[in-house]
């Protein structure tokens, strides 16, 4: 098995209709969501927020309970890994003015019908067709009993 990552998918609802945010990778500039390595003594669903904030600047609840996972490929010098990255639903409050990696990423706001198209992970692009099966379902409110024990991520986080 390969090494591990966390991501957000970063979402809000805007007059009940879903909208997840997709970011861009620096190397390649593909579609994606905002995902990273591990941090010592911080758990899963904790990291995959704060790279939310240092990727997009996004502020919110975060589930402690994964969605899923997908395979990514990383490249660091002649070496490629494989990655398990782990996906864990976000519900996004707002944006902050200023964050770590402003400027570096192109960042939508889109529909997950849009998302599926962007994304170029098959594997993402299930888990957000997923996610927004599930959300249609459980409507207005989607993952309230997944995202109370979540948690909350403002600016003043950091690693």
């Amino acid at each position: 098995m390969g090494k591990k990552q966390f991501a957000a998918l970063p979402f809000m609802l805007n007059n009940s209709e879903l909208r997840v945010m997709l970011i861009t990778t620096r190397r390649k500039g593909r579609w994606s969501v905002p995902k990273g390595s591990p941090m010592r003594k911080t758990e899963p669903h904790r990291t995959a927020a704060l790279e939310a904030y240092e990727e997009a600047g996004l502020v919110g609840v975060t589930a402690k309970r994964a969605l899923g996972s997908f395979k990514h490929r990383k490249r660091k010098g002649d070496r490629k890994r494989t990655m398990d990255v782990a996906v864990f639903p976000m519900r996004v409050h707002g944006q902050e003015r200023w964050w770590p990696e402003k400027g570096e990423r192109e960042a939508i706001w889109v529909s997950p019908k849009t998302a599926g198209r962007l994304v170029h992970k098959a594997q993402l692009r299930r888990l957000i067709a997923r996610f927004a099966a599930q959300t249609e379902k459980t409507a207005p409110s989607p993952l309230s009993d997944g995202m109370a024990p979540g948690t909350r991520v403002s600016s003043s986080y950091s690693r």
